[in-house]
């Protein structure tokens, strides 16, 4: 079965999310559509709406347990991952687990993948998901204070507005071009 896509516009922008029979797999902060498979237009499943409201949701909350009731959904939400390596899959876990308007950084995954000098791959890991928001890798910071790294479009910029519309991060705690 070629994915679906579901489009919705958010604060951050067009977002568009495809699902296989398997779950999500793949969301693009640009809205385009993309997918290494054939995308077929057919109408979206309820887990494929339920995940997209939480996107929305999560993205325009305005208290934590609104936040909190949107995390929940995307937290359960199958993922179409099975073509990942093992290691991406398990840093995809830990940053799922992680709470909206609260951070890690990169070394307390590797710590927690039993991998202390890992922290690189965790990004890089990261840096590969096909899932963001889903699995918030936005979430994940270096350890001396500042964003770390973005790959979505929009770069560290669209990772301080993902946080600070979840409450994680305050326009001013960063320099604007950081």
């Amino acid at each position: 079965m070629a994915p679906a896509v579901l489009q919705l516009d958010s604060p951050i922008g067009a977002i568009a999310i495809a699902f296989t029979d398997r779950g999500v797999a793949g969301v693009d902060l640009a809205g385009r559509r993309r997918s290494p498979l054939p995308v077929e237009d057919a109408p979206p499943t309820a887990a494929a709406r339920e995940v997209a409201d939480a996107i929305g949701a999560l993205l325009g909350a305005t208290g934590d347990d609104a936040r909190r009731a949107a995390d929940a959904i995307l937290r359960a939400a199958p993922l179409d991952d099975a073509h990942l390596p093992d290691f991406d899959r398990r840093v995809h876990a830990l940053a799922r687990a992680i709470p909206p308007g609260r951070t890690r950084t990169y070394g307390e995954l590797a710590v927690a993948l039993d991998q202390p000098g890992a922290a690189q791959a965790v990004g890089r890991a990261l840096g590969r998901n096909p899932f963001p928001i889903v699995v918030p890798c936005h979430r994940i910071v270096a350890a001396d204070g500042g964003l770390g790294g973005f790959s979505a479009p929009g770069g560290p910029a669209a990772k301080r507005r993902l946080l600070a519309l979840e409450g994680a991060w305050q326009y001013d705690q960063a320099p604007l071009f950081a």
